[in-house]
């Protein structure tokens, strides 16, 4: 099994940014998520944190459409 993700960016010049998110995500949620390999977290806690970070994104384009 490889272990480079199959996941891109669609704007590639946000990756960095979304790494940031991904990392401030799973602090808010107390998942010890690391730079690297990260095989000993569960299912759960790596969905949790994708999961969040959907909802987020999702609310933040929300209100901009909102204009607020």
């Amino acid at each position: 099994m490889s272990s480079k993700s199959s996941n891109t960016a669609a704007v590639p010049e946000a990756k960095s940014a979304l790494d940031k998110f991904k990392y401030e995500v799973a602090s808010e949620l107390g998942v010890p998520l690391t730079d690297g390999y990260n095989g000993n977290l569960t299912s759960k806690q790596n969905g949790s944190v994708g999961g969040y970070m959907v909802r987020k994104m999702i609310e933040a384009q929300e209100r901009q459409m909102a204009g607020k």
